[in-house]
């Protein structure tokens, strides 16, 4: 097997593991690390050629991108308080507590070298956060809060990750330089993503065609890293300012077709780049058993040590954080997205599994220091790491959908429930005055004025029956049969009519060209 069969091996395990995880009740992303490796212990696999440095940069932006298309600006904001307390605060006292256990157990670890190490396991994974803990139906807060932590912890590790191998690779540290360090890199990140997302914004205007708009998607979460990468800035978060402008700002309400192809795309490069990044992470057992040669007791036992502080760490930090941001949150009666019980804590410490970041950040650790010799611990460093990360990838990642369900923390569907009704009666509302604006303008039959508020009015019902009293809603009803029954002809006699236009594209001298602009307007005819 080469390395581009593997590469294949990879995505088709994406797409099919997502309905087996269905089925079994299982999160893709976990069953796609068994994937790895189990291929990772077979002989005739090859170990995987990709440069350390390239990991980030390939598989990082889109999935931020895919990520923060799914929630706002507005919702950070509006959660800023606890998302600092775990994506800052958070990854700082796991560090520093990392550090201190590893430089105390493994012997000859240098206290620069040790920083490193705790710097790369400190962050939960963005993507197993939100691939996890996103689909087992928990509460929006829960989600929102865990979206937060890991899109913003990168920032700050990787940040501390770089001050703490530069210190173990030249033998000097500034906190003054350090502290610098993580200012600036976020400034100019915050820069390069706003100046970014501008542009991309202006771009895609002037391009127009669907087409050639999702495309351009595609290539702005790589130039807002690359970028911000070129400058000293920190890609990760160039990339989540950009995607968040753009989600805020680049929505046209009437462009439905770039709207629709683009969560259709997005939706499958989620899907594929997850995949293949969790794979990667189950493929690097070969070097995890490599280093372990003659060793397996000793580093065993490290690895175990530092996945008891990482998972300790973390629930001895949620429950006063948490406690506090309840306290402040009544104080100021504010609109944060905060756990309401010991269940959800219980469920925000199970669901901090680290991943792709983590495996990064240690291949890409240097090989010698400037005075040429090795790096001190490199081997013992990436073996550690590598153990935490199958152990709560696996371990939480595998048990989290039964301790959600043993817990009883699902999403407030009633609180859901009236969202959508309000949004609904918004909606109706905001066509009946658009109705009563064309009136004004122009004047219109009363058949047909009459005709229009009952399409308004349906608007705001088909998207929440309750809008409607009973009788309204059992004419409803039956106008929504005969709908269905129309529609389903409709739907007959635009598959007929689809068949005849691609059956006339095998006849002789038919122009693909032509009959492929005909069948896109049968199918847009089809979505309305």
């Amino acid at each position: 097997m080469d390395q581009l069969t593997l590469l294949f091996a990879l995505l088709l395990g994406a797409v099919v593991s997502v309905p087996v995880g269905e089925r079994l009740g299982l999160p893709a992303p976990v069953l796609m690390t068994v994937l790895g490796a189990v291929l990772a212990l077979l002989e005739f696999v090859p170990n995987v050629d990709i440069p350390p440095d390239l990991i980030l940069p390939l598989l990082l932006p889109p999935l931020l991108y895919a990520a923060v298309r799914r929630t706002s600006w507005r919702q950070f904001a509006a959660n800023v308080r606890p998302i600092l307390l775990l994506a800052v605060a958070l990854v700082f006292v796991t560090m520093l507590c990392v550090a201190v256990v590893a430089h105390a157990i493994v012997p000859g670890l240098p206290l620069a070298a040790a920083f490193a190490l705790g710097a790369l396991v400190a962050p939960p994974d963005p993507i197993a956060a939100t691939a996890v803990a996103g689909k087992l139906g928990l509460p929006r807060r829960l989600v929102s809060i865990l979206e937060g932590e890991g899109l913003f912890n990168d920032v700050t590790a990787i940040v501390l990750y770089n001050v703490a191998i530069a210190a173990a690779v030249s033998g000097g540290f500034s906190v003054w330089e350090a502290g610098l360090d993580l200012v600036l890199s976020a400034v100019v990140a915050v820069a390069v993503g706003l100046a970014l997302g501008w542009g991309a914004n202006k771009l895609m205007d002037f391009l127009g065609d669907a087409t050639l708009q999702i495309g351009l998607s595609l290539l702005v979460p790589y130039a807002s890293y690359v970028l911000a990468e070129e400058l000293h800035g920190s890609g990760v978060l160039a990339v989540l300012t950009t995607a968040l402008f753009l989600v805020e700002y680049a929505t046209d309400a009437d462009d439905v077709m770039t709207r629709l192809a683009g969560h259709t795309f997005w939706d499958i490069v989620d899907t594929l780049v997850t995949g293949v990044a969790f794979g990667l992470v189950g493929l690097e057992l070969h070097n995890a058993v490599r280093t372990a040669a003659g060793h397996w007791g000793e580093l065993l036992t490290w690895a175990a040590a530092v996945v008891g502080v990482v998972v300790l760490v973390r629930l001895l930090w949620l429950l006063p954080a948490t406690w506090l941001t309840k306290r402040l949150h009544a104080a100021r009666d504010t609109a944060e997205e905060i756990p309401v019980s010991w269940r959800e804590t219980v469920v925000m410490w199970w669901s901090g599994m680290r991943g792709v970041a983590s495996v990064a950040l240690a291949l890409a650790i240097p090989l010698e220091t400037d005075a040429g010799g090795d790096f001190p611990g490199r081997g013992e460093i990436v073996f550690i790491a590598f153990g935490v990360i199958m152990a709560t990838l696996l371990v939480q990642g595998l048990s989290l959908p039964w301790l959600v369900g043993r817990l009883g923390v699902r999403a407030d569907s009633g609180r859901e429930k009236r969202f959508e009704h309000d949004l609904a009666v918004r909606a109706a509302r905001a066509a009946k005055r658009r109705l009563r604006e064309i009136e004004e303008a122009e004047e219109l039959p009363e058949e047909l004025s009459e005709q229009m508020l009952r399409s308004a009015f349906d608007i705001g019902v088909r998207i929440s029956p309750d809008l409607a009293d009973d009788e309204r809603r059992e004419a409803h009803r039956q106008r929504a049969r005969r709908l269905k029954r129309v529609r389903a002809i409709q739907r007959e006699m635009l598959s007929a009519a689809r068949h005849e236009v691609i059956a006339a594209r095998s006849e002789p001298g038919a122009d693909p060209a032509v009959v492929d602009r005909v069948l896109r307007h049968l199918d847009v005819r089809s979505l309305r």
